[in-house]
């Protein structure tokens, strides 16, 4: 320390460093934005000063800060009031609920305006259970909005939900096709039904009001707001882009990069955002992808600690609930999904694709690959390796994002290539029940399969991918140990649950891998950025399925308590 006092004692708890031997200490000192020294709780009380902040941990637990290393920020952001309303799951648990929903929302609203809302799930509508022919249809808006156009997405993302007014004013009907891997559902006669699946939702909600820069950055710092109250002060933003340009609100669009380099370069960014550039859109093309670099390359000025655009995302294929993952196996009601990206066919499209992977490695990006069907996963990690074997690239750290059904092959692979997979166990936790219909019980068990990506030695990180489920990662932990789904409580794939340790490290010292972070931030250490959590109680020997009900008391960012309950 040579002499110099620490700003920060935390001490009389439980830190759990997360370094590499899983250290269990009693106390952390920090000076400015650093993290100065770890040990017991004697030694932290002998580094304090007068000037100190001490922090009497009374047995609770500090962790490291949160890094949920794929959350859509911007587009979480604009999932709340003002922008949208919530007809996702526990709010509503029928179409009649959402018709109600929007029937408010309407009553409300300016003539012709708008409804947009975000959320709903069809696992979890009464009238889906009680009838699997039943599916929401525009006719059920048409009856409480007839005159407003309706843009309900789904909890997914990959799924739209539209009235007939929608459809007329962007100009969907009968004679209306679509390309690129989007899909319009049809009525017998031909008519839609108004569900627009994977990239044909672009045809709806590219004709959404456009919120303002300033509107944006408002998002994104509530956004960053909540996530201190939930001790995460890392996250991943999966895709800011032209690619992005005809989400939701432009959730995954250029101006939501921008408005981040407004908010670093004023010193209102108060959180470490990696970014993953959004060269193509869903069903793009390496065309869209060297367009998309040539226009996004730019380098931007400031604290790369805060704001660091270090990768690059594609889209391979859809999601499993939606039966547009690419699957060897077909789901049991028939189809194995496709590759969501430009080609006539298959073989056209597997080409497309790796040479889509092929230019950002050659230009010297990280490759974060949208990829959940198992036949799309083989095709992705190959081409990979492809990309790599034509242009050597030490340490390029390329991942599988979500990477659902990922077979021993593939994860041989990223684990002798030193590359990850990003998975998502507060989805798991969400669907399995639903999942068991999609594909039977055996492959739903086996849905994300952490332990054996773990024991394959593969890099493993968890998200909540946010806005698809909340950023909690205390679920996510306690969905990891106990594999138990949202609905039944049932195990699902116990096999692929994994301890404590594990779990915490793929929120913590995992992601900062991802993040080419991993020399300054994720554990407890000296030297170490002085982002921390301190929980309300002691973590080690709690059972699972109490996590959930842990609270945040403090969260440190950059030595500086920004959260205190």
């Amino acid at each position: 320390m040579r002499g110099s006092t620490p700003t920060l004692v935390l001490t009389g708890g439980q830190v759990l460093t997360v370094d590499h031997d899983f250290t269990v200490t009693e106390g952390v000192a920090v000076r400015g934005r650093d993290i100065v020294a770890t040990g017991s709780d004697a030694d932290m009380r002998a580094l304090a000063g007068p000037g100190t902040r001490i922090v009497e941990l009374g047995g609770r637990t500090v962790l490291p800060g949160l890094n949920d290393s794929h959350l859509h920020g911007a587009a979480y952001g604009m999932t709340k009031p003002p922008f949208a309303i919530d007809v996702g799951h526990p709010a509503v648990g029928s179409i009649a609920d959402i018709a109600a929903a929007v029937q408010r929302a309407a009553r409300v609203a300016r003539p012709g305006e708008w409804i947009v809302g975000l959320g709903w799930d069809p696992g979890y509508l009464a009238e889906c259970l009680a009838d699997p022919r039943r599916f929401p249809h525009r006719r059920d808006l048409d009856a409480v909005a007839p005159h407003h156009p309706v843009c309900l997405t789904d909890f997914s993302s990959h799924m739209v939900w539209a009235n007939s007014e929608a459809l007329r004013r962007c100009g969907i009907d009968a004679d209306s096709t679509h390309r690129h891997g989007g899909v319009i559902d049809r009525n017998a006669d031909g008519t839609p039904t108004g569900i627009l699946r994977e990239a044909a939702q672009r045809l709806v909600q590219a004709s959404l009001p456009t919120p303002t820069i300033a509107q944006r950055r408002q998002a994104i710092q509530g956004v960053v707001r909540e996530l201190h109250a939930r001790g995460i002060t890392s996250y991943t933003e999966p895709g800011l882009g032209p690619g992005g340009a005809e989400t939701l609100f432009g959730g995954l669009s250029s101006d939501n990069w921008t408005a981040y380099a407004d908010l670093e370069a004023t010193g209102e960014l108060h959180a470490r955002v990696s970014v993953l550039l959004l060269p193509a859109p869903l069903g793009g093309s390496a065309d869209d992808v060297r367009k998309g670099l040539a226009e996004l390359r730019r380098p931007v000025s400031g604290d790369p600690r805060r704001l660091n655009a270090i990768g690059v995302k594609i889209f391979a294929d859809g999601v499993p609930p939606n039966r547009t993952a690419w699957m060897s196996e077909p789901y049991r009601e028939g189809g194995h999904g496709s590759l969501c990206v430009h080609g006539e066919t298959p073989a056209l499209q597997v080409e497309e694709l790796r040479a889509m992977i092929s230019l950002a490695h050659r230009a010297g990006f990280q490759l974060g690959v949208h990829v959940t069907g198992d036949r799309a996963i083989d095709t992705v990690v190959d081409a990979f390796v492809a990309a790599n074997a034509a242009a050597p690239r030490p340490d390029a750290r390329h991942y599988v994002i979500h990477g659902d059904f990922i077979g021993a092959g593939g994860l041989a692979k990223l684990a002798a290539h030193g590359y990850g997979v990003n998975m998502n166990p507060s989805i798991k936790w969400t669907i399995s029940d639903l999942m068991d219909d999609v594909v039977g019980p055996e492959r739903s068990a086996y849905q994300w399969p952490v332990r054996s990506a773990i024991e394959a030695g593969v890099h493993v990180c968890a998200s909540s991918d946010a806005p698809i489920t909340e950023p909690d990662w205390r679920q996510g932990v306690a969905a990891m140990l106990l594999r138990e789904s949202k609905a039944s409580g049932r195990p699902s794939g116990p096999e692929q649950c994994v301890t404590l340790a594990e779990a915490l490290r793929a929120y913590t010292t995992t992601p900062a891998w991802q993040d080419f972070a991993d020399d300054w931030k994720g554990a407890i250490e000296p030297g170490k950025a002085a982002d921390l959590c301190v929980l309300d109680r002691p973590l080690l020997g709690l059972d699972p399925h109490d996590i959930t009900n842990v609270e945040v008391d403090l969260t440190v960012f950059d030595g500086r308590v920004v959260h205190e309950r």
